[in-house]
């Protein structure tokens, strides 16, 4: 810590080489000297450290959703000023990964004389997460500049970054759609609870649709109710084991979330595929290899017991969700991977064939199969995962019969690793496509629309 200035250090040298003098040389006049230039830095560093400097620190972000590699504007507004009104430096605290720390002049008014001053700069983050930026620090000096103090003027604010979804080519993974993503179905408007064939007049309805004999059983006009146009349905199941995408990774100053390289690719696929659905219509149902709400675990989602998201709100419920999403935690006595035997022909960063799932639940079972059924229609199904056993590969393609088309992308480091699983998979019916570290996602999802007029499901 160095309490002082340059100027703070050369006035205390001065004091001690005037007390030396003084005691040598029997003079008051440098004793009284030597007392000023120690005296004043002391007396000058104890006022800044117990006088109260009051600030208040706003700080907002544009857009309030961040998303990987696109840059944040940051607006800070610092009401207050120094007493003695003399100049501060200001210095924004960032994690490490955000790299420059913005330094900022103060007081920068907006109105001459005025309070409030306002700051702007930009943030480009690199990776998902929920990150502290801040606090906002000041050095404060006295008005003879021989001391400093640097105090923080707030605590900070939560960011959240959430990963960047790619685009993705449209392809025909569902039938009988509309441009739109509407479809027409046979059912009949939701008049009532009981789906009644017809409904009470109401303004402005046609006369020709008027229900005369319902109109003389009821002794009120009654009309028939209209065929109903509904949005069609999707799922999409992420796969969140443990020991599925490889070893945990960190570094100092990131956000402790546990993940992989593997996962967070996992993560972008789940964010681009999602986005892509609820752009062209469908309402999405997400969930996690077990069954249960994908973002129940996840820190920043609105809420963790959303499973069935639509429109562009969902979009955005689903990238906030996904911006702090980790990796399930293994429950304490299970088996871990490296026990068990591994598959037939993969390598040795692969997930074995038999023993129990890491997590300790019955992966890809009948509860994520009746979580898929309680939909009221049947759409396509989309499961993003790791490294497939062969057993937790057959389980996973026993869900299939819960939609209409079954899409499953396996992410991996060498196609070789799935090749085993994708096998099982095709075999039951679904669209399997590996997608390898280097490979393109949208190149990835192509392979359904190829897939999907070669694949034969089997009973």
């Amino acid at each position: 810590m160095r309490p002082f200035r340059p100027r703070g250090w050369l006035l205390l040298g001065f004091g001690a080489l005037a007390l030396l003098l003084a005691w040598v040389l029997g003079r008051r006049d440098l004793l009284a000297v030597a007392v000023f230039c120690c005296a004043l830095p002391v007396v000058a560093g104890a006022g800044l450290y117990w006088l109260k400097h009051g600030f208040s620190v706003k700080r907002s972000f544009s857009p309030a959703l961040a998303q990987v590699g696109r840059p944040v504007s940051v607006t800070l507004d610092v009401r207050g000023h120094a007493h003695g009104g003399e100049q501060m430096r200001l210095m924004e605290e960032l994690p490490v990964s955000f790299h420059d720390l913005p330094r900022f002049n103060h007081p920068n008014p907006v109105v001459p004389r005025g309070l409030l001053s306002r700051y702007h700069y930009q943030l480009h983050p690199s990776r998902r997460g929920i990150f502290t930026i801040g606090p906002l620090t000041a050095e404060f000096a006295d008005p003879f500049d021989v001391a400093f103090l640097q105090r923080s003027l707030d605590t900070g604010d939560m960011l959240a970054v959430a990963p960047a979804a790619v685009g993705l080519p449209t392809i025909s993974i569902a039938d009988g759609r509309g441009r739109d993503g509407t479809r027409s179905t046979s059912e009949l408007a939701h008049a009532s609870a009981d789906d009644a064939m017809t409904r009470e007049y109401h303004y402005g309805d046609p006369l020709r649709r008027v229900h005369w004999p319902g109109t003389a059983r009821q002794g009120k006009l009654m009309v028939r109710a209209e065929e109903s146009v509904t949005a069609p349905e999707a799922a999409l199941v992420l796969d969140r084991r443990a020991f599925a995408f490889g070893q945990p990774s960190g570094g100092p100053g990131l956000p402790s979330l546990r993940t992989t390289a593997v996962f967070e690719s996992a993560v972008v696929a789940a964010m681009s595929i999602a986005t892509h659905l609820l752009d062209v219509g469908y309402t999405v149902r997400i969930l996690d290899h077990a069954g249960q709400p994908a973002f129940a675990s996840s820190s920043s989602a609105l809420e963790g017991n959303t499973v069935d998201f639509n429109g562009t709100h969902g979009a955005l419920e689903v990238a906030a969700a996904l911006a702090a999403l980790e990796l399930a935690l293994p429950v304490p006595g299970a088996g871990a991977p490296s026990a068990r035997p591994r598959a037939t022909g993969l390598p040795a960063t692969g997930l074995p064939a038999t023993g129990p799932p890491a997590t300790g639940e019955r992966d890809f079972g009948d509860a994520v199969a009746h979580k898929l059924h309680r939909g009221r229609r049947g759409g396509p199904l989309v499961a993003v995962t790791g490294l497939l056993s062969l057993d937790e590969a057959r389980l996973l393609a026993g869900t299939a019969d819960a939609s209409q088309t079954a899409c499953a992308l396996v992410l991996c480091k060498e196609p070789e690793q799935a090749a085993e699983a994708l096998t099982i998979l095709h075999s039951a019916g679904w669209q399997a496509v590996a997608l390898p570290k280097g490979m393109p996602l949208a190149e990835a999802w192509l392979q359904f629309d190829r897939h999907g007029h070669s694949v034969v499901r089997q009973s």
